[in-house]
């Protein structure tokens, strides 16, 4: 028999695979939940339900109704109130005499004691009206009754029955007997339809109003950017504007700072409203908030102007509808007008629109230009369009200048004289010598008999800052610089000259900048343009360059315009653009003409003219063919006047022909056999006559006719 040995210690190596007892886990099962309790599930409901979007939105609406009702009623009753009493004169009174205006709180004042004596009028006239009111009826009834009696008289006679007599009054009677009727049938129901009709219309007035919280007006009126411009909206953004004097004014006034504003009147795509502020408050420090006051109105700085209109103490604050900036304005009735024409004495060039929607329209008769701004704002595109609507005026001539050179004016060739197109040290010197040309045709007609007419002649340059920084220097003995601001530099002087005197004939500078300096935009250049014009600008001091002093102190602000986003908007400085009154500057949104409708206006403006040889380089030659240069400048066209060949002349070669008069003329073309002549009064180079002596002169070396 054998024995069990058992191990009284516990054996450290773990036992083998053969070896290892089998282990049954026994898993018990998991415990039932713990029943919800029915408190917290009925609570967990009502969470939900009160909780959700529905039954939110169904509070707002409830909450939002019934405010509409009760706030419309205290609305009335207030406008009731004030109406009856002189509630209102002594709010004012009170507003005048916080903001230290004693004039209109004696104005005020005035009003009351007018209102109370016409109301102590009205009282006195109750104690005789009982009894003039009764004599009136007794008088009309009779007189009714009386003709009632003899229209009965007329029909009895007519009729033969005396019974007709009384026939109209028994009429009468039953009329008011139905009228008793309908008023018995009509009035129960409208004593219980009444009071209902009279809650809807608390309730419109209240639903106008928006008089209920911001919590319970509809999303989209709760969310929009940019909530309606009220009395309030204004005055609670002025408070808070940080201005500490004008935030004590406004708490003073017993009106709450509303006797401060004028009527919001709808201003184009958004409203305007004066402002009149307190003793101790500046304009310029409402001024200098503009970007807070804007976010104050729940708009974007862009979307808010303020002007200094005439009165003192006042800003007018021009508030945009929100996006309403964003929109693109409608095309050019240059390019949807195929009828337009243009009239440089008294026509308008249509440039854009102003903020209030209006369209801006611009008198360019004897008036200087500069446009500048930041590059790729549209300084091109808003200069193109005044010289496209002046081309229609088949009157006036134009030398162009395109330090640029990409083509911007390409459409003008064939209807400019002259026309330099490129960016290069050379064609700044080809624009300075065509400035100069234009100079001597200013001296030549400065010095003309008294009363003559001369046609516009229009010296435009694109991108000047080229020329002003150009470092080329003359040849030879003449070692004058072509750019720079001093009195040496040739194109600052030629500028100059003609903004000095250029006015009085017709001669006009035209010139477009960029990111103007002192040094690419002299102060007395910049200064001699009757017009300024700003796109977007980077600083306050650029502005200054750009519009002068006056129009920003009055609160003109390129430098507040976006780069990029307010392309083609115009701050504009100029007595040949209607401003509002008061202010000195004016903001426009230009029509933008792609190069594909300028070339389709300016294929108008041609077919307006005989033809125009457009010369692309200035002549600088020492040697000269009189002859062969009056043949290019009479270009296709059958017969051209001589004061007309005289300018092109010296436009064409200014050396040579500044001085002309028409007496050299004249004389050269009687030396050729092709004399001017008298044609409608004036006196015109034939092309035929020029062109036949040319021929003759090429053929047997004479000039000689045949």
């Amino acid at each position: 028999m054998s024995e069990n040995v058992v191990h009284l210690h516990k054996a450290t190596d773990p036992p083998t695979t053969e070896t290892a007892p089998t282990v049954l886990t026994v898993v018990p099962d998991a415990l039932p939940a713990r029943p919800v309790p029915l408190w917290v599930r009925s609570g967990r409901v009502v969470k939900s339900a009160v909780t959700h979007e529905s039954t939110r939105a169904t509070v707002r609406a409830a909450a939002r109704h019934g405010l509409y009702t009760f706030n419309g009623g205290r609305i009335v009753a207030r406008r009731a109130w004030d109406g009856r009493t002189g509630s209102r004169y002594e709010r004012m009174i009170r507003a005048a005499e916080a903001a230290g205006n004693l004039e209109a709180a004696e104005e005020w004042e005035e009003r009351l004691q007018r209102f109370r004596a016409a109301r102590h009028h009205r009282r006195m006239d109750l104690l005789h009206s009982p009894v003039d009111a009764a004599k009136g009826v007794a008088v009309g009834a009779g007189m009714s009754i009386g003709a009632l009696v003899a229209l009965g008289v007329v029909m009895a006679i007519s009729t033969g029955h005396v019974g007709d007599v009384i026939t109209p009054l028994s009429a009468t009677v039953d009329f008011i007997a139905l009228l008793i009727r309908i008023v018995q049938v009509v009035w129960g129901p409208a004593l219980s339809i009444g009071p209902f009709l009279a809650l809807l219309a608390l309730w419109s007035v209240g639903r106008k109003q928006h008089a209920a919280p911001a919590w319970a007006l509809p999303a989209n009126v709760r969310n929009t950017e940019g909530e309606p411009i009220t009395p309030s909206i204004v005055v609670k953004a002025l408070r808070d504007l940080g201005v500490p004097a004008l935030a004590r004014a406004i708490k003073e006034m017993g009106d709450a700072g509303a006797s401060m504003l004028g009527p919001i009147r709808i201003a184009g795509c958004g409203v305007e409203v004066d402002v009149t502020l307190p003793s101790g408050v500046a304009t310029n420090e409402v001024q200098a908030k503009r970007r807070k006051l804007a976010e104050n109105l729940t708009r974007h700085e862009h979307e808010v102007f303020i002007t200094i209109p005439q009165a003192a103490r006042t800003v007018r604050l021009w508030v945009a509808d929100s996006g309403a900036l964003d929109e693109p304005i409608g095309p050019s009735p240059l390019v949807t007008d195929d009828t337009m024409t243009a009239d440089y004495t008294k026509g308008k060039a249509p440039w854009g629109q102003d903020l209030r929607g209006d369209a801006a329209a611009l008198s360019l008769y004897q008036r200087h230009l500069l446009i500048t701004g930041l590059s790729n704002q549209g300084k091109t595109v808003a200069l193109r369009s005044l010289a496209l609507w002046l081309s229609l005026d088949k009157s006036v001539q134009f030398l162009m200048g395109d330090l640029k050179g990409a083509g911007d004016w390409a459409m003008f060739d064939g209807l400019a004289t002259t026309l330099i197109q490129g960016p290069t040290d050379e064609h700044v010197i080809q624009v300075t010598e065509m400035v100069e040309g234009a100079v001597t045709e200013m001296n030549r007609r400065l010095q003309a008999p008294p009363g003559t007419v001369f046609p516009p002649l229009i010296v435009l340059v694109d991108e000047a800052q080229v020329a002003f920084m150009c470092p080329a220097k003359g040849t030879g003995k003449d070692k004058r610089p072509y750019g720079g601001a001093k009195a040496d530099s040739r194109y600052f002087m030629a500028v100059r000259k003609i903004h000095n005197q250029g006015r009085a004939v017709n001669v006009l500078m035209w010139q477009g900048t960029q990111d103007p300096t002192n040094e690419n935009l002299p102060k007395l250049v910049r200064e001699g343009a009757h017009t300024r014009a700003s796109l977007a600008l980077g600083t306050e001091s650029q502005a200054r360059m750009a519009l002068g002093d006056k129009a920003v102190d009055g609160g003109a602000a390129p430098n507040l315009l976006r780069p990029g986003l307010d392309r083609g908007t115009l701050v504009v400085a100029s007595d040949g653009i209607s401003i509002p009154a008061g202010q000195s500057s004016i903001t426009v949104r230009t029509h933008y003409i792609d190069d594909d409708a300028a070339t389709a206006i300016t294929d108008r403006a041609k077919a307006l003219r005989d033809g125009v040889t457009t010369l692309h380089a200035i002549d600088r030659s020492a040697e000269h063919d009189p002859l062969a240069d009056i043949a290019a400048v009479v270009g296709d066209a059958p017969r051209v006047r001589t004061k007309d060949v005289l300018a092109r002349l010296a436009a064409r070669n200014a050396d040579a022909y500044g001085d002309w008069s028409f007496l050299d003329l004249k004389r050269v073309l009687d030396d050729a056999d092709a004399g001017p002549y008298k044609s409608d009064g004036v006196m015109v180079v034939a092309r035929d006559r020029v062109a036949r002596a040319l021929a003759n002169r090429d053929g047997d070396g004479s000039a000689s006719a045949d």
